[in-house]
């Protein structure tokens, strides 16, 4: 072990005002184990436009108190003093701590925080940010990652999160940093900390209730909130618009840190909705829902005509959403909005009505910047955000507006002898079968995405899945207007698309993939066919990335 590193470690241990940190610390350095340490110090996490997210622990490698201080640190710096920063977090280890570490660095610094009542949503948090006229918002949590893990997420004033180049700045503001306990600290009591009540989560409840939810109303819905923090505030929300509260399953109601029913907590992970879907079996339920442990994503499940349940896409729920927003809303200025990796469906639907559509880098802080009268956006890994002709109440994904919202549709659906699937076949009759898949690909040495998008660029493949490339962009150069970012996308012939970028948070490779069939029988038929053409696509672009 270096003298730098155990110098860099015994630095970092004077300040450290955790216990827990502190004897982790402690424990390495009496062990001489330069491993560790120079997996806790050799880096530290990026601040970005994701915030900050990483495993807990000691050092600027992973997230701990002294990492979060800082943060806050930079983040006051940016604001400046008398700003208002609102700040939620979720049940994850620490995240209350880090959230009052955050009140306290600020109100430290001369500004004002006001910290919302306990566990709650993420969208919540986006909600209070606009509801209360803050300048900025803090959430704490890592969403669906590991039990290990959390994070840490800013939003502005217009109560979606930040975008380039704040984010640049409050990094370099963080950097400015000297040690933590040498910066001022408020305490609850101050006249700048502001404990918020439930006052907060009713207004949320009454703005999401006045969403275009349809008037229909008998729905059996089986719902998990698996571990997280959406459990309350959905069943709240369900009863406030005049649904019964849905079925809950019972091993994942209540929020548990260490998600022990599945082994990893996300919806779209395989055996995530397993016991979601025993109970919607046990109940007959007409629709599964679920939302990820912070509630900003919502999963949909629906019966089959047959017998069992499936889970509907995130393309799938986006285009229902979609087109139900447009036909609740009027006005010639609607917007709505998804991104360059989602299904082009949305495009056609909004062409059909006359609305206007727009394509956006992926992330929702950029959807949220599609541009006025954004009236509903999504992004395909279950994220949605729905509004009316009032506007979005929440300007990011909110799982609980959408679910919600969903649950009218199924139940109008329902009212009519029909159900979601209906109204999907109903869509792929009228604009051709979109269907979607990805195709990942994870390695433990980045060097080979980098070569493989290297490949890409230098000699772009002729044909895919059978299919000619008719176009190919190069998104790094800003492609169609966009903002440059690392990727490629083609257009192959009958309207298929593939679109391949590295993953921002993970060591993956993404491809995303697109065909449209045309429905010319039954649309079972399209489907068989869509899963065929997607099956090419998946083999001729795994060979020409090599990996």
């Amino acid at each position: 072990m270096s003298s730098d590193l155990a110098g860099h470690a015994r630095s970092w241990l004077a300040q450290d005002p955790d216990p827990d940190t502190r004897a982790e610390l402690e424990k390495l350095l009496e062990s001489g184990d330069g491993d560790a340490l120079r997996e806790r110090f050799g880096s530290r996490l990026e601040f970005g436009t994701a915030g900050l997210r990483g495993e807990l622990g000691a050092g600027p490698n992973r997230m701990n108190r002294v990492t979060v201080m800082r943060a806050a640190a930079g983040l006051a710096r940016v604001l400046g003093p008398g700003k208002h920063v609102v700040i939620g977090y979720d049940a994850r280890h620490k995240s209350d701590a880090f959230a009052r570490d955050t009140a306290a660095v600020l109100t430290g610094a001369g500004l004002r925080a006001s910290v919302l009542p306990g566990p709650l949503p993420t969208p919540v948090l986006a909600f209070a940010v606009r509801h209360l006229g803050a300048d900025a918002g803090v959430t704490v949590t890592a969403s669906h990652n590991p039990p290990r893990d959390n994070g840490y997420k800013v939003y502005w004033g217009d109560g979606s999160q930040i975008v380039p180049p704040v984010d640049a700045e409050i990094s370099a503001a963080i950097d400015a940093t000297g040690p933590v306990s040498e910066l001022p600290l408020g305490s609850p009591g101050d006249p700048s900390w502001n404990e918020l009540d439930d006052g907060v989560v009713a207004a949320y409840l009454k703005a999401v209730t006045a969403l275009p939810i349809g008037g229909a109303r008998e729905l059996r819905v089986a719902y998990t909130p698996l571990h997280g923090v959406g459990g309350d505030t959905l069943a709240r929300a369900f009863v406030a618009a005049g649904f019964d509260a849905p079925a809950t399953v019972e091993a994942q109601a209540e929020p548990d840190p260490d998600f022990p029913t599945v082994a990893f907590p996300n919806p779209e992970e395989p055996g995530a909705m397993d016991l979601a879907l025993e109970l919607a079996e046990r109940v007959g339920a007409d629709l599964i829902l679920a939302n990820d442990p912070d509630a900003d994503r919502c999963a949909v499940g629906v019966p089959l005509p047959g017998g069992g349940y499936r889970m509907l896409t995130g393309d799938e729920v986006g285009a229902l959403l979609g087109e139900h927003v447009i036909r609740q809303t009027s006005g010639d200025d609607r917007l709505v909005a998804t991104t360059i990796v989602s299904s082009s469906l949305l495009g056609k639907i909004a062409a059909e009505y006359g609305v206007r559509y727009a394509e956006t880098l992926t992330g929702f802080k950029w959807i949220m910047k599609a541009g006025e009268g954004l009236l509903f956006g999504y992004e395909e890994a279950l994220g949605y955000s729905v509004g009316s002709d009032l506007g979005l109440p929440v300007h990011d994904k909110d799982g609980i507006g959408a679910a919600l919202t969903v649950a009218g549709i199924a139940a109008r659906a329902k009212l009519e002898g029909r159900g979601l699937l209906d109204l999907l076949d109903d869509l792929a009759r009228r604009h051709g079968l979109h269907a979607t898949s990805q195709l990942s690909f994870r390695v433990a040495d980045l060097s080979l995405i980098t070569g493989a998008m290297a490949r890409l660029r230098a000699t772009p493949p002729a044909r895919l899945g059978g299919r000619e490339v008719e176009t190919a962009d190069d998104l790094s150069l800003g492609a169609g207007g966009l903002p440059p970012t690392d990727g490629v996308r083609y257009h192959l012939a009958g309207g298929a698309r593939v679109v391949v970028r590295p993953s921002g948070t993970e060591p993956k490779l993404k491809c995303y993939l697109e065909v449209v069939v045309p429905v010319t029988g039954e649309v079972s038929a399209a489907r068989a066919r869509a899963v065929e053409d997607l099956d090419a696509l998946k083999a001729d672009l795994s060979e020409a990335l090599g990996l």
